[in-house]
Parts: C-alpha cells; structure tokens; sequence
C-alpha cells in the first residue's frame, strides 16, 4: 500500500509538472506567435493571440493546432472606392478584428503556419464607411447638387443615409435620410443600396439620385486572405462576419 501511495504522489508531482510546462510553453508560442503576426501584417500593436485546447506540447508534437484565436484592435484595411466614390481611399480602419483559426499546421521550422479554415468578425464605424460615399457636393442635375452627410444605424440590419442638396443655390432646410440595405458582394465589398429614394425638393430620374445614395466600399488585404462573408448595420457601426480557408498565418 505504501508503494502505491508514492506511485500515486510521484505520478501526481508529474502530472502537475507537466501542466505547468504546458502552460509555460503555450504563454511562449502565443507571444512568439503574436511578435511574427504583428511584424509579418505590419501592425501598429501586437496583437492577442489564444492557443485552445490542451495539452499543447501534444499538439505541437501532432503538427497541429486545434484551434487559434487572434484579436487585432484598429487593423488599417487597404481599400479601393467603388460606384458612388470620388477616387477611393487608400486605407479603411477597421476597429475590431477577431478570427478563429482550425485546423493550423506549421512546418518543422515553425517558420510559417497555415489553418485549414477560420472564421471570425470585423467592425467598421459609420466615420469610415463614410469615406467611400462622395464626402464633396456632387452635381445630380443642372443647379442641384447633393453628398451624403451621415450614416448611423437605421434599426433592423438598414443603415440611415443622411443626404443634404442644394436646389438652384437654395440648400434644403434639413437633411432628408433613406433607409438602406447593406451587403457584401464578391467577397471583398461592402454595398450600401437605399430601399427607396429621399425627397430632394426636385424630380430627378432614379438613377441620378442613386448616384448619391448607393455606393460601395472595397476591403482587402486582411490577414492571411481572409475575406468578407456577410455585413448587418450595428448600433456603432457595420458587424462583418469574415471566413477563409487555407489563411496564411505568419511565413
């Protein structure tokens, strides 16, 4: 009985040793993991890096990864203007971006890693979407001209267009808003497209006020190929979901 009783202490001494390793060694593989994906992105702050499941030293014995968490705060998008912009921007920020990596292999210098699939969200402020609308008074017809002047949450999933004109030198009184509908279109774009049409003191053909209204912005360049799935207004701004596969995380 005595024997018994060390080989369950000695196996319990062990066994708590060997979770302390493990945790020493995941805290290392997470900074490491955050230090190369900060320098590999360009990023202005590391970001947070969370390696599920255990035991790890398992895992990384298997050459792979169960899952992997990454949280990347004000995250400068590259960004291209689409239908509705004056030219285009360069850079869109996103405020939050988060993804989960599974399925993630290294090769056996740990130099690069890459997951199976990952899935994840983004959030854009109205102040940025904002950016692709016309941000200048465009003319729409002879003596009218108009911009968006605000987007805000339109309740239920819509965006609230806010649209100012100026009708033969004469600016309307208050700004006139349209429910819109957002969307995301071929992976990489984010369309705002108004339900109806708002009141600009002026008949104009539907296309015209369009031109104002509806417009498109372009975000890519996310991490490791990472692309766009669906987009729903929010109380701050735009909630993008986000999915890949095959993402390239460092290498």
């Amino acid at each position: 009985m005595r024997a018994l009783r060390i080989i369950l202490v000695v196996t319990v001494i062990l066994g708590g040793l060997f979770v302390i390793a493990d945790r020493v060694a995941v805290g290392f593989a997470e900074d490491k993991a955050a230090d190369r994906i900060k320098s590999s992105e360009g990023l202005a702050t590391t970001p947070d890096v969370s390696i599920e499941g255990f035991p790890f030293l398992t895992q990384v014995a298997g050459g792979e990864l169960d899952d992997v968490k990454i949280g990347i705060k004000d995250f400068e998008a590259s960004a291209e203007g689409g239908k509705g912009t004056a030219g285009g921007t360069a850079t869109i920020r996103i405020d939050a971006l988060d993804a989960e990596m599974h399925g993630v292999r290294f090769n056996g210098d740990y130099s690069s890693a890459t997951a199976n699939s990952a899935s994840g969200s983004a959030t854009v402020s109205y102040a940025e979407l904002l950016k692709a609308a016309k941000s200048q008074p465009t003319a729409v017809a002879p003596g009218v001209t108009a911009q968006v002047i605000g987007l805000s949450d339109g309740g239920n999933g819509k965006i609230k267009v806010e649209v100012t004109a100026t009708v033969l030198g004469t600016k309307l009184p208050q700004p006139v808003s349209v429910l819109s509908s957002v969307a995301v279109v071929g992976g990489d774009t984010v369309r705002v497209h108004a339900d109806g049409l708002p009141k600009l003191g002026v008949d104009l053909a539907e296309g015209r006020i369009r031109s104002i209204t509806d417009f498109e912005q372009k975000i890519d360049g996310l991490p490791g190929g990472i692309e766009l799935d669906k987009v729903e207004a929010a109380t701050d701004g735009v909630d993008i979901s986000v999915k890949g596969s095959d993402v390239k995380l460092v290498g």
